[in-house]
Formats: C-alpha cells, structure tokens, sequence
C-alpha cells in the first residue's frame, strides 16, 4: 500500500494520519473502521468475485466505499495498519457455531498487531459484533469492552461432539470468549492473504455456510450501538442491548438505507441467490 493509498483508506475511516504506531492510534483506528465499513456479504448475492489481493481489497474498501466480511475487512485494515508502521501478522481462526462445534479450517481471519508502545493485540474489525478496541494479545484475565467482557484463553481439550471429536489442539492455540461463550479458536502461527483463499471460496459457495444463505450488511453505530439490514429488515440495537427492528418496504426504501446507512450506492436490490447448484 502506498502513502497515497492510505492517505484514501484514512479519509474513509475519517481518521488523522498517526505520527506513530501506538496503541492509543490503533485503539481509535479500530473503532472508526467499525463505524465506517460495514461487515457485509453482499458481494456473494450479487455475483462479484471476491479475490483476496491487497490491490482488489483496497479498490473495493477504499474506490467503491463497500464493506465485506472478515477476509477482506481484517486483510485490508492489515494492510493499512503495515503501512503505517504496525507489526502485523495475519493469523487463521475456526468460528464456534451450534453445539460448541468448530467451523471449517481457515473459517476467520484476525490480526495479531504490535505497536511500538504496548506490546501485541489482537485486532479483529471483521467478525460484525465483537470487541470494539483491540484486545491484550497476552492477557489472561478479564478484558472489559463495550462490546462485552472478553477473555483471551489457552485452549483446552475438545469438547465432546466437536467436528466429529477428531480436532486436536495445538500448543499455542487460543480461545476467545465473548460473556462467557467462545467466539472463536485462534491460532497462533503467521499467515498470509492467499492462505484464506479456500476459506473465502467456501463462505462464498457452500449451501452450508451462512453466508450463501443470508443477507447482511452492518455497523457500529456512533452511540455504542449497532445498525444492522438483513434483507429487508432492519434491526437497530441501542447499547444497552435494546432492539428495534422494522421491515422495509419498498425497493427505493431498501436502497435509501444502504446509500444513507451504509454508504453503499446499489443499482437493484441484493437478494439472497439460488444455491442449488452449489450441492
């Protein structure tokens, strides 16, 4: 990424360039990126390929004003933090979903950063609701954020039924928990972009993924809360965790919250697309 570029990805975040790499840059950082880019999988239902190059995410994130989901929000704000004098190591993770059960191999990506002040942290701007600053990557106790009490965790043996029970733990594997539930297992080995290609492919393609299934596009609101459109619905929860949702109605209303909400100018409708084919 060069100066010019990140000067862009900045005026999207709405963010001043940072004299230095220091937590306090990447605390805020974090959070306008939340604010500013919506986690959203409409790439999927409107047939545009998702390719996982630093050039493609930055004409998509930065050019078009879009969002997306984890690979290409947390392979893009890496790119930015690198270019701005950040120690970043792209890491993979395996998402819990029902029963306690892990996802596919490089189910989610997240960053591990190093700021010249503060040591390692655990950034993620790409998982839709989860922590709102980074997380202490070496901290074992409670962290407390607006987005819920998190814990960083060595992980213990599998619990019964998960994948089969035929997972092993590595060593240096990790456990982030969200109010006491898992989110995600974290490894701690370095990756690159391209090692998530099969990932991507998967969450794009698959009838089982949620993603083919569903639409979604959301942020983090200013107040602490979080805006979000699943379809034609439209949910706004306040940060007390209070909920208010409503069903759109028309196609203009539709797109109306999309340019006015997310920044995201659309020419038709995104609807959720026959997978049939993918079986």
């Amino acid at each position: 990424m060069n100066s010019a570029q990140a000067d862009a990805y900045l005026r999207r975040l709405g963010a001043e360039q940072p004299a230095w790499p220091t937590v306090d840059a990447l605390r805020e950082l974090h959070l306008l990126h939340l604010r500013a880019v919506p986690f959203e999988n409409l790439s999927i239902h409107l047939g545009e390929e998702i390719v996982l190059e630093e050039e493609r995410l930055l004409d998509k994130i930065v050019g078009a004003g879009r969002g997306g989901f984890c690979y290409e929000l947390n392979g893009a704000f890496g790119a930015l933090l690198a270019a701005l004098g950040y120690d970043v190591t792209l890491l993979a993770a395996r998402v819990y979903g029902e029963q306690g059960r892990l996802g596919i191999p490089y189910d989610h990506l997240a960053l591990r950063v190093r700021t010249v002040d503060g040591g390692d942290w655990l950034a993620d701007v790409g998982f839709g609701a989860h922590s709102h600053f980074p997380l202490a990557f070496g901290e074992r106790g409670k962290q407390t954020d607006p987005g819920g009490t998190f814990r960083i965790v060595e992980a213990g043996p599998d619990v019964a039924g998960v994948r089969g029970g035929h997972d092993t733990v590595e060593a240096a594997d990790l456990d982030v928990i969200r109010d006491g539930r898992p989110e995600y297992r974290l490894e701690t080995r370095p990756r690159v972009l391209g090692d998530f290609r099969t990932g991507a492919w998967w969450h794009s393609t698959s009838p089982a993924s949620h993603f083919v299934r569903s639409l979604v596009c959301s942020r983090l609101t200013e107040d602490g809360g979080r805006i979000t459109l699943s379809g034609r619905r439209l949910t706004r929860t306040a940060a007390d965790g209070t909920r208010q949702e409503r069903e759109l109605g028309s196609d203009e209303e539709v797109l109306a919250v999309y340019r006015e909400r997310f920044g995201i100018g659309l020419r038709s409708v995104p609807t959720v697309r026959n997978t049939a084919r993918n079986g």
